[in-house]
């Protein structure tokens, strides 16, 4: 008989996080799904040791759709024109719509995908949005690892294989952007992750971009 790969973690049972937690698994790759469980449980472990508690100092359904659904603009249905994160807030805010959530529930869901990859903005946001953001980031990192329960990584590795997620994710994006330009704009995450995949000076960085400009700027000590 399979072990229950949920038993013992609590996850959120109510018939939207659920309906969440199905869609992800549809739609996106084992690799991507395990990764957005493993965000969630992260950052409950996080918001823990911070002194939040679910339902007290957050909305925990809302904090577990958010980091579920965070990656399905890898999917294939969730790939359209726009940066990765972008298209999973868009694709996101369709399926809650669609399951009867809030307007300014979903909004919270949206700023939380769509700020997902954004270091020192998303932990500016509300609470369902940085735990989302600090847990994601313990999965792709470690960063912030140590503030974990003893031994929680490695019980959470264990039911939920990691696969050498970082890689795998940064390659995922990349070929996204790679198909399509719209994708990785050079100044977006994606956009920097591509940067590596191209010949040299073929994306333009900031300093490209400004020294293109139609008010003819100048560096300070040409001037």
């Amino acid at each position: 008989m399979t072990s229950d790969p949920y038993e013992g973690f609590a996850l959120p049972d109510t018939e939207l996080a659920v309906a969440a937690l199905r869609y992800t698994e549809e739609l996106t790759e084992p690799f991507v799904f395990r990764h957005s469980v493993r965000g969630y449980l992260y950052g409950r472990a996080l918001g823990e040791r911070r002194g939040l508690r679910p339902g007290r100092d957050y909305d925990d359904e809302l904090m577990f759709v958010a980091t579920v659904l965070h990656d399905i603009g890898l999917s294939e249905e969730g790939n359209g024109d726009q940066r990765f994160e972008a298209d999973g807030a868009d694709l996101a805010e369709r399926f809650l719509r669609e399951h009867g959530m809030s307007e300014d529930r979903i909004s919270v869901v949206w700023d939380a995908i769509a700020l997902h990859t954004s270091a020192g903005l998303a932990r500016r946001k509300g609470p369902e949005v940085a735990l989302c953001h600090a847990g994601i980031g313990v999965d792709i990192t470690g960063r912030n690892r140590e503030e974990l329960p003893e031994g929680f990584a490695d019980r959470v590795h264990a039911a939920f294989p990691r696969e050498n997620l970082a890689y795998a994710l940064t390659d995922a994006i990349v070929a996204q952007a790679l198909d399509n330009p719209l994708k990785g704009s050079p100044l977006s995450f994606p956009g920097e992750l591509l940067r590596r995949h191209l010949p040299p000076g073929t994306m333009p960085d900031w300093y490209d971009l400004i020294g293109r400009g139609v008010w003819g700027d100048r560096p300070t000590a040409e001037r």
